[in-house]
């Protein structure tokens, strides 16, 4: 189920049926599992997805997750930290979904992301957290701007995943 998800949303659909996609997608699921026991067990921030199930079915519709994000965030003027643009990369928290193309446009990303920006402020202590997405995509921007995050262009149009950053900063 969730290998067809992140295909239709992450990828082109073609790959639905694949098996070698579908043994590689097998292998990141177990490596998200392990992700949720261990990381808490060493005190890391608990990078990974989760999934978003629908409450009436407790079908599997989609996927969310802190992300870690590593990239030149000077180029978007609102992360600058100083007057010159830095070539150097700096990390941060991100938080990342997909939902299935049947749900879309309902909530449920915006949902599952507010839960999860709640957790992240109240008890990951988190000072900031951001999200990514290309011009086009105003799905992800509409969530964006559901969860209260402040919409920047990225002036460069290089990375493409870097050309709108979403920002919420903790007021907790």
């Amino acid at each position: 189920m969730i290998h067809r998800i992140l295909d239709q949303t992450l990828g082109d659909g073609k790959n639905v049926e694949d098996q070698a996609a579908l043994l590689e997608r097998r292998s990141w699921l177990q490596w998200s599992i392990l992700n949720q026991e261990w990381l808490p067990k060493i005190g890391q921030t608990p990078f990974g997805d989760r999934a978003i199930i629908l409450k009436s079915t407790q079908a599997v519709i989609g996927a969310i997750g802190y992300v870690p994000l590593l990239d030149i965030f000077d180029q978007i003027p609102e992360l600058r930290t100083a007057a010159m643009v830095s070539k150097y990369t700096t990390p941060e928290v991100g938080l990342f979904w997909a939902v299935d193309p049947n749900y879309q446009r309902q909530g449920f990303a915006s949902e599952a992301a507010q839960g999860l920006i709640e957790y992240a402020f109240k008890h990951l202590k988190l000072k900031r957290i951001l999200a990514t997405t290309e011009y086009g995509n105003t799905a992800s921007q509409g969530v964006m701007r559901r969860v209260g995050m402040k919409i920047t262009r990225n002036p460069l149009p290089d990375p493409p995943w870097l050309q709108i950053v979403g920002v919420l900063e903790n007021a907790v």
